[in-house]
């Protein structure tokens, strides 16, 4: 369904901010355009205002993605309803942007801006969007990325539902950490005496040191 494509706007509000990174990206108006890409009409409307609000919405938009990351469906659809609820849409039928071979519109589901400010326009947007991906593809689909630090927002559209990550250099990240720790185990396996009979040397000399105060 078209409207799905709005979804990226959700991840792109979400990942703006890196919690645990300390990192902000929406810090002004010209930020918030940039959300919106250039020569949109929600861009050209916003203002600084705009900053505020959508930092707002996005601290709920994460909450959703962590929940359906966590599991936790029922949580995830009640905080996206009541963000639905907050900002509603007004879809309509457009085919002005594309034609067929015969010149004829192409007729597809389009959201009709109504919105009071550029940060509700986006707003509403996202949260349809994503709305729409759920609905189509399962709560499942929604993930926070795996990688520590990252926790970026991400969906999956991987055939078989086994995508972890936000991107390819956060699964090249920790595919690599996983290899170390790995190899760190084995060489630490290796090393260990099969009959666990070897002690370390700071341990034998407070062995010996306590026989030697024994035999006094």
């Amino acid at each position: 369904m078209e409207l799905a494509y709005y979804s990226d706007y959700a991840v792109r509000l979400v990942n703006s901010e890196e919690p645990t990174r300390g990192t902000d990206a929406l810090t002004s108006v010209e930020a918030v355009r940039d959300l919106f890409g250039a020569g949109s009409q929600g861009a050209r409307r916003a203002t600084d205002s705009d900053v505020t609000r959508l930092r707002s919405v996005r601290a709920r938009l994460r909450a959703v993605f962590e929940a359906a990351s966590e599991g936790d469906e029922v949580r995830a659809v009640d905080l996206l309803n009541a963000l639905l609820m907050e900002f509603p849409v007004s879809p309509q039928v457009s085919g002005h942007e594309f034609r067929d071979e015969d010149g004829r519109p192409k007729w597809h589901m389009h959201i009709a801006d109504h919105a009071v400010n550029a940060g509700a326009s986006y707003t509403a947007t996202a949260c349809m969007g994503l709305a729409v991906h759920l609905t189509e593809y399962g709560v499942d689909r929604l993930g926070i990325c795996q990688a520590s630090p990252c926790r970026n927002a991400y969906l999956d559209t991987s055939t078989n539902r086994s995508r972890r990550y936000c991107s390819d250099r956060c699964a090249t990240r920790a595919n690599v950490a996983a290899y170390r720790a790995r190899k760190r185990r084995e060489s630490q396996e290796a090393a260990r005496p099969e009959d666990g009979s070897a002690v370390s040397g700071r341990t034998a000399e407070a062995i010996q040191d306590s026989s030697a105060t024994a035999d006094r």
